[in-house]
C-alpha cells in the first residue's frame, strides 16, 4: 500500500492522533477526508504503510478509540488507487 489514513469522527481526535504521530517519529500530513469515505469529521491522518503497526499499537493505547472510524489503505493498481478497509 502505498499510504494509509487514520479516520475519526471528531477532529479534536484527528489532531490528537496525529501529534501523537509526529511524538513518535511518524510523518504526517493532515488532509481532507475523500468524500466516499464520508463518516468523519472531514479531516483524517495520512501516514505510510510502513507505519501501520505501530499507529495500531498507539491508537489502542490512547482513549481516542471512541471517535476512530477506521484505517484505509491506498493501494495504487494501473494508476489508479484503490481504498482497502483495513
Amino acid at each position: 500500500m502505498s499510504f494509509v489514513l487514520a479516520i475519526f469522527r471528531s477532529r479534536f481526535a484527528t489532531l490528537s492522533f496525529a501529534k501523537m504521530l509526529r511524538e513518535n517519529n511518524v510523518p504526517v500530513a493532515v488532509i481532507n477526508t475523500p468524500h466516499k469515505l464520508a463518516e468523519s469529521c472531514g479531516l483524517s491522518v495520512k501516514f505510510a504503510q510502513e507505519y501501520f503497526l505501530l499507529a495500531q499499537r498507539l491508537l489502542a493505547k490512547s482513549n481516542l478509540m471512541r471517535n476512530f472510524a477506521g484505517f484505509y489503505g491506498f493501494v495504487q493498481r494501473n494508476g489508479l488507487f484503490e481504498v482497502v478497509k483495513m
